[in-house]
């Protein structure tokens, strides 16, 4: 590994081609796509839809369309690609991208996976008692899971951290007993003859900050962390942009509008923790494309704003020791949320030409 290279790994989604269940669920064809695609403006400026430039509306099936955003990503500066990984008691959901990437070789891009453990809904969070899909946990299911994850873990384009396979897990506190489950992992995978794993608890709720007392390796700061959000009132949002964008009353009733800076100012401004914490940042976040009432929208986002972010992050990471130069960016292609790397119509390649001057990639700006 180059002694000062920062591996910055974009979480990615795989929701981009039909699966029987979504037809089944939400409509035939259906793809993150579907939602995108019907997402309207809520106010004057308000950006929306999102829609994809470059790349275009892409299926997942497509292996062309994997290696041209594994190319994007590279020339970009991006060391990897997080997968979402779908796990029920051995039912797999959304997995034939990560599978057809494990069986072709291609593309020749690092990756990793997080087991995206909550109960799949009709809100989208996990949390609605409408459950399509419900988790449900046990010792022997741990078993089953880790062994299942063998042949992703043993790809030689797999991330490593100190030479072991980097596992992240996205909700721990829905594990009834995380500690148990992270001993049963680290055996198993022992018995499987691997050099161990590199296991990190994502952090976005306060309930799922238990690196240290569970066992995990160190923790993945996600952004947005719910505990740096704004407070999502009106008084919020500097008055100057809400009165540019004509906000009405009725909005901040509906949906939680808060300010990107201030956001971000909070994430920089977290105390510091006692545990090995991978830094996070998100280019912006605006998930009313899923939700009709009680979306998360982030006002006044832009490329400078989110480089000056990843330039702090970037500062803050170069000191550690070069294993540990790991930034996770929340996202690749989470369209459907308004947080994407990839291309848009709107600003092109602005996001992924900030990414690529705080990670040293391409020469700043002339003024």
């Amino acid at each position: 590994m180059n002694e000062n290279q920062i591996r910055a790994i974009a979480f990615y989604l795989p929701q981009f081609h039909p699966i029987p269940e979504n037809d089944e669920w939400w409509g035939k064809g259906f793809t993150e796509w579907t939602n995108v695609t019907k997402a309207r403006p809520l106010f004057r400026g308000h950006n929306q839809p999102h829609l994809p430039a470059d790349l275009g509306f892409y299926d997942l099936r497509l292996g062309e369309t994997r290696e041209a955003q594994a190319a994007l990503a590279r020339q970009y500066g991006i060391h990897g690609f997080c997968y979402y990984h779908y796990w029920f008691n051995g039912r797999r959901i959304l997995e034939r991208p990560v599978n057809e990437i494990i069986a072709s070789g291609k593309p020749d891009f690092p990756f990793c996976l997080c087991w995206a453990n909550e109960n799949w809904t009709r809100r989208w969070d996990g949390e609605d008692d409408e459950v399509l899909l419900r988790q449900n946990y046990s010792p022997e299911d741990d078993v089953a899971h880790i062994q299942a994850l063998a042949r992703y873990l043993n790809d030689p384009r797999y991330i490593r951290v100190d030479g072991k396979p980097l596992l992240l897990i996205y909700r721990v506190a829905n594990l009834p007993d995380p500690a148990g489950t992270v001993s049963r992992w680290r055996s198993e995978i022992k018995r499987m003859g691997l050099p161990g794993l590199y296991l990190c608890n994502v952090e976005n709720v306060p309930r799922d900050r238990v690196s240290r007392s569970a066992g995990f390796d160190a923790a993945v700061e996600f952004a947005p962390d719910c505990t740096a959000v704004p407070p999502p009132q009106r008084r919020s949002i500097p008055w100057r942009l809400a009165r540019k964008l004509r906000l009405a009353p009725r909005l901040f009733k509906e949906h939680y509008i808060t300010d990107y800076e201030e956001f971000m100012r909070r994430m920089l401004g977290k105390a510091p923790v006692d545990y090995l914490l991978f830094h996070g940042l998100t280019p912006s976040w605006d998930n009313s494309a899923r939700r009709k009432k009680g979306a998360q929208i982030f006002l006044g986002a832009t490329p400078e704003l989110y480089g000056q972010w990843l330039r702090e992050i970037v500062r803050r990471t170069q000191v550690r020791p070069p294993e540990q130069r790991i930034i996770f960016i929340n996202a690749w292609n989470e369209w459907a949320e308004g947080n994407h790397l990839e291309p848009c119509q709107r600003l092109g390649r602005a996001y992924l030409e900030e990414t690529a001057r705080a990670l040293g990639c391409l020469p700043p700006q002339k003024p």
